[in-house]
């Protein structure tokens, strides 16, 4: 064990952040902390890390364990280029070369036994250099720097002259250099593109250290830890497993605890009852048997409300109006920035219905897209037309038109007068906000939540195609799950740019990469893309490969095309089963309808009216059959 927390506790003024924390890092394992934004994770890191006291508890540290501690914002100053920030590192490498390099010097005017001790020193460092890799540390900075994203001519620039993200990276690649036996990490991913997360992906899970992260990138996280730790209401509580084995155990765990709690209710209310049913009798004994009967209430272990416990609401959004078939065609495409080309000569489609993830790495022109379709920023070149009854919605993340001085209720009730209260209650507990909390005010609302507010307000409008940019960012898990089960349950036309890969796994049914100057098409999720990524790249980005590559090309077109038939195939299977489904629903509603009638003693008394309900009773039970042996046919083809 090379880190133990043991029962620590911090409060604020009016707030109990930790309460009895406890877990513990053994030596090489690889562990996330997770827990809703405010739920203490930073603070828990900063008092491990001895920048903050706790009320009570310690974090102990092994001896001889060196840990290091990337927190969420870095204020790097000075002269230094990014480069030599780094090298930094290697200040014992290069002393080292240094004073081999004048050992040599010096062997050149030696001779005899001077010599000889001369190079028996030279020989230790030599070695002492051999160990330390000092043969390859520059290339090992190189490759730091490039992983994370720096290209080459950005090596010369001043650390002071950093954007804020710019001077996390860099505190990042110095710390990984530096290769402690602990590393923390709060947030590593909030400035990485997505190649920079990969290539951190991989450097973490062969790092021989131990890792402790704190992260809202459950993809990352899925791929690297082996246990996470969750705050939740200040109690800690340790899951064995990766993110999506954390996920399940945890929804298991609240649902019995759920339940527990709701026998419980239920069993104090049965008591109650009785309680006062045997009062209402007014009798000595009666009254006696209820007195008894309050004494075991109040002895009654009652489990409190799981914490996290959150009721939310199974709601299909669906567009007040339906769009044409063709939501969307771009034709040519092309933007640059002075002498930046951005992309070239895009063409693409999307149809009513899909929901469709704009990919690619940082400065590719992604959010341009996107401007461009909205009428924010024009395009060089090419056009884009819009189908029929196509309205768009759009959520940008600096764009939250929201009224302060309005609390979340209102916003929503002011922008559509015609909706009841109920409704605007269910849209909001959607986004998790239950009970007292729609009554906040919009102009004390975190950044996360003020998102929450502004995505279902775009999802209760009329617009039956949303394109969203980087819906996720300032979300925590907990909102980012509420946002994808509000967007899978979108019946309407989704374009979104995005880099939170879970977040897309789960939600796209297509991928659109934006990779060299050009776009990539990907019917599948993350997973899937992933999987054809190299295949395909190298059939539409190689266009001067050898005659070798044809066949390469060739599959590559046949299964975008198989992949085309494949959606298409499935979406009239998804739209055969609703069809089905309504007309049972309808039929079943009729024929209960049927029913009620012929328990009516004046329907029951009109002998021509009780044969015509008998025939059309006859029909519908016929109908039923066909349709509950089509229904499911259709299933088994899913």
């Amino acid at each position: 064990m090379i880190l133990d927390v043991q029962k620590i506790s911090k409060t604020f003024p009016g707030n109990e952040v930790l309460k009895e924390v406890s877990f513990h890092i053994e030596e090489k394992e690889k562990a996330a902390l997770v827990g809703i934004n405010g739920a203490g994770k930073s603070t828990l890191l900063k008092i491990i890390m001895g920048e903050l006291p706790a009320d009570d508890g310690q974090a102990v540290v092994a001896r001889d364990v060196k840990v290091g501690y990337l927190a969420q914002h870095q204020d790097l100053t000075g002269d230094n280029t990014i480069f030599e920030q780094l090298m930094m590192v290697k200040k014992d490498i290069l002393t080292l070369y240094e004073n081999m390099r004048a050992s040599e010097a010096r062997m050149s005017g030696l001779s005899g036994e001077d010599l000889e001790n001369e190079m028996l020193s030279y020989s230790r460092m030599q070695e002492a250099y051999d160990r330390a890799n000092g043969y390859a540390y520059r290339s090992e900075v190189v490759g730091v720097l490039k992983g994370l994203g720096f290209p080459e001519e950005e090596f010369s620039k001043k650390v002071g002259t950093l954007s804020g993200g710019q001077k996390t990276r860099v505190a990042l690649g110095r710390l990984l250099l530096e290769a402690p036996d602990l590393i923390i990490l709060d947030e590593p991913t909030n400035h990485l593109d997505m190649g920079s997360i990969i290539w951190l992906e991989t450097y973490l899970l062969n790092y021989k250290g131990a890792v402790l992260i704190v992260s809202h990138d459950r993809y990352f996280l899925n791929r690297i830890v082996t246990k996470v730790v969750e705050l939740d209401h200040g109690r800690a509580r340790t899951y064995s497993g990766n993110y999506d084995a954390y996920s399940e155990k945890k929804a298991q765990i609240r649902h019995a605890e759920y339940l527990a709690y709701m026998k419980a209710q239920e069993e104090r209310k049965h008591q109650e009852e009785v309680i006062a049913k045997l009062k209402s009798f007014n009798r000595e004994k009666s009254i006696k048997r209820a007195e008894s009967r309050e004494k075991m209430l109040a002895k009654m272990d009652m489990p409190d409300k799981p914490l996290g416990e959150n009721a939310v609401m199974e709601l299909s959004f669906t567009p007040k109006i339906d769009s044409g078939k063709d939501v969307l065609t771009v034709d040519g495409l092309s933007k640059a920035f002075g002498q930046q080309v951005l992309f070239t000569d895009l063409h693409f489609e999307i149809k009513k219905g899909e929901h469709v993830a704009l990919i690619g790495s940082n400065g590719t022109g992604k959010s341009t897209i996107l401007k461009i379709l909205n009428g924010i920023i024009r395009q060089d070149a090419g056009s884009y037309t819009l189908g029929a009854n196509v309205h768009i919605g759009y959520y940008d993340q600096e764009m939250h038109v929201l009224s302060p001085e309005k609390t979340i209720f209102e916003e929503i009730s002011d922008a559509y007068p015609t909706m009841n209260n109920t409704k605007i209650r269910s849209s909001l507990a959607a986004f998790l906000f239950t009970g007292e909390d729609v009554l906040k005010r919009i102009a004390d609302l975190s950044g996360g939540e003020m998102a929450r507010v502004s995505l279902c307000k775009l999802m209760l409008g009329d617009c039956n195609f949303i394109i969203l940019d980087e819906p996720t960012n300032h979300l925590d898990i907990e909102s980012r799950e509420i946002l994808e089960s509000a967007l899978n349950a979108y019946t309407g036309t989704l374009l979104y740019v995005s880099h939170d890969r879970y977040f897309i796994n789960r939600t796209a049914h297509r991928i659109l990469d934006l990779t060299g100057k050009t776009l990539i098409n990907y019917i599948g999720n993350y997973d899937y893309y992933l999987e054809k990524k190299e295949t395909l790249e190298n059939a539409i980005l190689n266009t001067g490969a050898a005659a070798s590559d044809a066949p390469a090309e060739t599959e590559a077109k046949l299964d975008w095309k198989a992949q085309k038939e494949e959606q298409a195939r499935k979406r009239k299977l998804a739209n055969d089963i609703k069809k089905t489904e309504t007309e049972i629903a309808d039929l079943e509603a009729e024929n209960a309808s049927i029913e009620a009638q012929f328990l009516d003693p004046a329907v029951s008394a009109d002998h021509i009216q009780l044969t015509q309900l008998g025939k059309r009773q006859s029909e519908i039970e016929a109908r039923l059959a066909e349709l509950y042996d089509l229904w499911e046919e259709l299933s088994l083809k899913e």
